[in-house]
């Protein structure tokens, strides 16, 4: 499975919170971390939020429909 970036969340809280968001929907949505402290804690730092290559148009149209992004 080819996992591509959907997008970046400015800290790990937002980051968790879209990814929860998409998973509810049914899209299997993981966080790429952006700086090796958040395995440390919550991390401040900008984080990647990757989606299955496949999911993509799906998780981009929920994005859009719930939070007016992407």
């Amino acid at each position: 499975m080819k996992w591509v970036l959907l997008t970046t969340a400015p800290n790990q809280l937002t980051a968790e919170s879209w990814k929860a968001l998409l998973n509810e929907a049914g899209v299997d949505a993981r966080i790429r971390p952006g700086d090796a402290s958040s395995f440390m804690g919550v991390s401040g730092f900008p984080c990647g939020l990757i989606v299955p290559e496949e999911q993509e148009p799906r998780a981009r149209a929920i994005m859009r429909e719930e939070l007016g992004q992407l």
